[in-house]
């Protein structure tokens, strides 16, 4: 099987390690999209701050602030082969059945946005899945110079940014205090308002994505990449016990350093002014800790409770659209105008908490009942848009074998 540009497919299958790792990576997801929904940033800065509350924020940033959103992207883009694998073993266009994809994707976004949280990521990766097909047909050598690239062009552009925010005058407090009293009015409102303050935040947040989807294209293409090569299959990245140390210690001494630089630009000690800065800082250093967490948990995978450690995380992972989805409801319900409007009373300390037990209660739900659902609700409605009837099977470890990637 070839792709366009004669480069090599894989077999058809589905790992486990990578429902896991999307497992897992919802905890980020939930972690950092809270504080927005639930105006947890009102009680992150400012006078009345409590220290708890402070050191949450700065934690946030330092450890899941970009780290997760990459992880995912690098995840869509390894599946990305097995998609390219699906269509080709099922005999159907790729070309039809993917643009059939992103635009589920895309429409499951808007709604997203429009209704729960301006901040979503899934019309983002319908835009960019785009590119993802146009440029299927080239090698993974040149698929990695190209996320380098990409890396470096948006490093260049916030570097701008910064340079200029460097020069102006830090308003401080005074301009943040009547944006936080209109939004919270907004979305402690009825579910109207609640709309209205989503089109209103999503024009800030197209913004973003505008300046961010390089970095995001680049994680993709770096997954397409080593969805090629097969980093993630088991023999593979056993053997890869040197480049697994020198990914830990990249995590360790630049990933790690990064991210206390980039929650000190946002968090203080440093002003506003330096805000830009940090996410300098953080473009460049945020692979180097997505990808240390990735491999230690692929350690685990691969060692003595790997075969518990994924049952507990997979089959989240299997339904992770559903679950991501499920997060901005459940949290919009709590704290908005949906259901019982504490937008702005929670701060990040408790909001943290929050969100690692609503995790762990959906890692819980899933692996008790996914044995009966082989999809969740989001997923089983894009496959339907898609027109994928036969599921992708799971990988034992001799279909593994037999699936392995081929290099280019």
């Amino acid at each position: 099987m070839t792709a366009g540009g004669g480069v090599p497919l894989v077999r058809v299958s589905r790992l486990p390690q990578i429902d896991a790792l999307r497992g897992f990576a919802l905890l980020g997801i939930c972690v950092v999209n809270a504080p927005v929904i639930a105006g947890a940033w009102i009680l992150a800065e400012g006078a009345g701050t409590q220290p708890w509350d402070r050191a949450a924020a700065w934690l946030v940033t330092a450890l899941f602030t970009t780290k997760f959103y990459l992880l995912f992207a690098f995840l869509f883009g390894y599946s990305f082969v097995f998609q390219e694998a699906a269509a080709d073993g099922d005999g159907v266009p790729f070309a039809r059945r993917h643009a059939r994809r992103l635009l589920g994707l895309f429409l499951l976004g808007l709604a997203h946005a429009v209704l729960l949280y301006p901040g979503d990521i899934l019309m983002t990766y319908a835009v960019l899945g785009l590119v993802l097909f146009a440029v299927r047909g080239l090698g993974a050598r040149a698929l990695l110079w190209t996320a380098v690239a990409l890396v470096v062009l948006t490093t260049a552009v916030f570097l701008v940014i910064a340079v200029l925010a460097l020069g102006l005058e830090d308003t401080g407090q005074a301009a943040a205090g009547a944006v936080e009293a209109r939004q919270s009015a907004r979305y402690r409102g009825g579910p109207l308002m609640v709309v209205h303050a989503n089109l209103a935040a999503y024009r800030q947040a197209f913004a973003g994505a505008l300046l961010y989807g390089p970095h995001l294209l680049a994680a993709m293409l770096t997954g397409l990449a080593a969805g090629r090569l097969g980093w993630l299959d088991a023999a593979r990245f056993s053997a890869a016990s040197a480049v697994r140390r020198r990914v830990l210690a990249g995590g360790l001494l630049i990933g790690l350093p990064g991210g206390v630089l980039t929650a000190m630009c946002t968090y203080g000690p440093f002003d506003a002014r330096f805000y830009y800065l940090g996410q300098v800082v953080d473009i460049l250093t945020a692979p180097a800790l997505s990808a240390a967490y990735a491999t230690v948990l692929l350690s685990l995978l691969h060692g003595r409770f790997g075969r518990r450690i994924a049952g507990f995380l997979a089959p989240a992972g299997r339904m992770s659209l559903t679950h991501y989805l499920l997060q901005s409801g459940i949290l919009a319900f709590v704290f908005t105008g949906y259901g019982l409007a504490l937008y702005g009373t929670v701060g990040p300390a408790a909001l943290a908490c929050g969100c690692l037990a609503l995790w762990a209660a959906q890692l819980a739900f899933t692996a008790r009942h996914m044995a009966h659902l082989r999809h969740g609700p989001a997923e089983t409605l894009l496959r339907r848009i898609t027109g994928r009837r036969r599921p992708v099977p799971e990988v034992g470890a001799g279909a593994e074998a037999a699936s392995r990637h081929v290099g280019v």
